[in-house]
């Protein structure tokens, strides 16, 4: 079968084959034939070295297909379901777990380290414990999340990532209030799906921040009230909150530069929300007494923040309802073989999401 595998950690460009199989199907395993998948920042974060990830290994995270085989000891699920990838399935039994706190389960990374495809000259590994860019790919069974006939592969795909960490960050991380003023920094797909999230929140001002001109002009269609350049910022903070500061400021780049911008654009009292992944030799800096005098709340986002099951059901209630703008944030659509186009798109910031048809 075909897919799109990185070789060595560095590179920018993969490599398109056809002698890759899918590996460890077994009792408690899919096998699913992906139909679309979406290519997320967090992908080209784990080619670069960003994100720890083994090689060589197969990018994608953000899938959505059919099963086409269920493995001995699966309830729940059938061949010819149409389902949705979770990258972080939780395991229902750890601390985390038992706490409500499903998104901070570690069961999904243990399956990172685990490859789970083959090639002729060895194993390959799938990013995250999944890796969609591929035509077929075998995971847990707690991975394969079923939907609804109505909801096609396309949506589904971006719901199983970048819509509900967005969402979710918005929505549970920091439960923006109605009538705050909201900054966004970053405005990709994640930080658009954060803006709605807003939106819906009933947020007065939200500023869409993005070095990209088409990125900003995207983020007023989606519910911003202003976007701005990185270099307009200092103005906008001023002219929208008498340099107070915002309410919220989500940073949805993930590296540390971006997160300090976001803490000083915070109002005292307000609340930093960091959703953007980042490196883990990049590092915020804060002084103790700034920590302490301004009460400034800093809350991490990993995966919007919540029970991604229910997250999933929202996002899918909300884009029936015509709530949120789903279909919009999908800007470009390329094959598999065109894989390479879809990085560039993504690097050049000329794409909120590409849409990869399989």
């Amino acid at each position: 079968m075909r897919a799109a595998v990185l070789h060595e950690i560095g590179q920018d460009k993969l490599e398109v084959l056809d002698d890759v199989e899918a590996a460890g199907f077994g009792p408690g395993k899919v096998k699913i034939r992906v139909r679309a998948t979406g290519l997320c920042h967090s992908d080209v974060s784990a080619m670069n070295g960003v994100l720890p990830q083994p090689a060589p290994f197969i990018p994608g995270h953000e899938g959505a297909g059919e099963i086409i085989d269920v493995g001995d000891g699966v309830t729940g699920l059938a061949q010819g379901d149409r389902v949705l990838l979770c990258w972080l399935p939780a395991c229902g039994a750890c601390p985390a777990c038992k706490r409500g706190q499903t998104q901070l389960c570690l069961a999904g990374f243990m399956n990172a380290g685990t490859p789970n495809f083959k090639r002729p000259g060895g194993d390959v590994f799938g990013f995250a414990g999944t890796g969609t860019f591929t035509e077929e790919v075998v995971v847990d069974a707690g991975c394969a999340v079923p939907i609804p006939d109505d909801v096609p592969f396309d949506i589904a795909a971006l719901i199983g990532c970048g819509v509900t960490t967005g969402l979710g960050a918005a929505i549970n991380t920091a439960d923006v209030a109605a009538g705050s003023s909201v900054a966004v920094i970053g405005c990709g797909g994640v930080g658009i799906s954060a803006i709605q999230g807003a939106r819906l929140k009933g947020a007065a001002q939200i500023v869409a921040v993005d070095p990209v001109a088409s990125r900003r002009e995207a983020a007023l269609k989606f519910g911003a009230t202003e976007a701005v350049s990185p270099d307009e910022l200092a103005d906008a903070k001023q002219g929208i909150t008498a340099g107070e500061g915002f309410d919220y400021v989500f940073e949805v780049v993930g590296k540390s530069a971006t997160a300090r911008t976001a803490y000083e654009t915070t109002r005292r009292g307000g609340t930093l929300c960091v959703v953007g992944a980042g490196a883990m030799d990049d590092h915020l800096q804060l002084n103790m007494f700034e920590l302490f005098f301004d009460e400034k709340k800093i809350l991490p986002s990993m995966y919007g923040g919540g029970d991604v099951l229910t997250s999933y059901e929202r996002a899918i209630a909300l884009w029936r309802a015509g709530r949120i703008d789903l279909e919009g944030l999908i800007t470009h659509r390329v094959r598999l073989t065109e894989i390479n186009e879809a990085l560039d798109q993504m690097r050049t910031g000329a794409a909120l999401r590409t849409c990869i048809e399989i």
